[in-house]
């Protein structure tokens, strides 16, 4: 079995695709996904699969909540390895609290490090830097109205990212860590981003 967590984008915001998540963790267990656990309400599902391709696995679960929840899925999924290397490569201007720091999920159509030139920081105020799957970006707090990320969502290739806040991300890879976690009764982690 392989721990996967999927990151659905464009749910639950602006009054958009709302999905309870009840019902998406009903809905991944009757497709066969097993220990299936969500973790707030923006889109993130933890689940073991005995299918071991991460694209097999995208393409089901896209094709599922299509059908079911009448909307165009798009979901990025990440290995208990991928997030293990995302989080021990944050940069180190993750831990300064003067910054907003968030972790933008790539799609396998824009994932390499090419996707930097693409987007456009205003250097004295933002840091953008990439790893394998990942855009890690931070701003000053106190500037973050004028960072050229905050646009980001007009751009063409949003549409293949998702944004997850650091702690978020931090969370997920705790989560899928767990020793107990798999095996016990689904449950969902209400608590809100910290």
């Amino acid at each position: 079995m392989v721990t996967y967590v999927a990151f659905l984008r464009g749910i639950n915001v602006g009054g958009n695709n709302l999905l309870k998540m009840d019902a998406l963790r009903a809905e991944f267990s009757t497709a066969g996904f097993q220990s299936v656990t969500t973790y707030i309400q923006s889109g993130n599902v933890i689940f073991q699969s005995e299918i071991p391709s991460k694209v097999a696995v995208e393409a089901k679960i896209e094709k599922m909540l299509s059908v079911r929840f009448k909307y165009k899925a798009k979901v990025l999924i990440r290995s208990r390895q991928d997030m293990g290397n995302i989080v021990a490569h944050f940069p180190k201007i993750f831990s300064d609290p003067k910054w907003k720091h968030n972790v933008i999920l790539l799609s396998r159509a824009i994932d390499s490090k090419s996707i930097l030139k693409k987007l456009e920081i205003k250097k004295d105020i933002e840091e953008l830097s990439y790893y394998k799957g990942a855009l890690f970006w931070s701003a000053k707090m106190d500037k973050i109205t004028r960072s050229n990320m905050i646009k980001l969502s007009a751009r063409p290739e949003y549409q293949e990212m998702t944004v997850r806040n650091v702690n978020t991300t931090r969370k997920m890879l705790e989560l899928m860590r767990e020793p107990g976690h798999f095996g016990s009764a689904p449950f969902d982690w209400a608590q809100g981003e910290q």
